[in-house]
């Protein structure tokens, strides 16, 4: 009886719908971010989806005015008062912005435009992140710049001073 229960179960559900149940189980990521003066906070969530896409939702707060670079950095390290100790771009072997043959790198992002509430709230996608590049042996931050980024200039688009930093961390950790 329990053989011809398995069986049935097994000709029931396809291969590609145990595949898709699974993917909900993949880890994410999160950064907690700020400002040196405490001005910026909020958060940076990275999901992988089903298709293989990271889905990338920012939710910041304290942001200045105006149109920011935002970018996933190479190193998980905010320990700089200026955030350079999160080093450049995540880059692959890629070069930086949209605009340039052999672009982008996987840690560009859209420019952010902010409002004076200070809210910057957005969410898009990236099929050019992996899991893998936000947890190697160094992890991987989020950095928002000054200014915008002009999607062009080698190696981080000319964005300006990093103003707002986090550490990646897998989510529920």
């Amino acid at each position: 009886m329990i053989f011809r229960t398995l069986t049935a179960a097994l000709l029931i559900a396809p291969l590609g719908g145990l595949a898709l149940a699974d993917s909900h189980k993949m880890q994410g990521f999160t950064a907690e971010v700020g400002s040196a003066d405490g001005e910026i906070s909020g958060s940076v969530d990275i999901q992988p989806t089903a298709s293989g896409v990271m889905m990338v939702t920012i939710d910041l707060s304290g942001v200045p005015a105006g149109e920011h670079g935002v970018h996933i950095h190479e190193t998980g390290d905010c320990s700089a008062a200026d955030f350079k100790s999160a080093g450049g771009h995540l880059a692959g072997d890629a070069q930086h912005g949209v605009m340039v043959e052999g672009g982008p790198h996987p840690g560009d992002l859209p420019n952010a435009t902010v409002g004076e509430d200070g809210m910057l709230k957005v969410s898009h996608f990236n099929e050019r992140l992996t899991a893998e590049q936000l947890s190697d042996e160094d992890g991987a931050a989020f950095i928002v710049h000054s200014g915008a980024d002009d999607y062009e200039s080698q190696p981080s688009g000319a964005a300006g001073s990093r103003i707002a930093c986090g550490v990646f961390e897998k989510a529920g950790m």
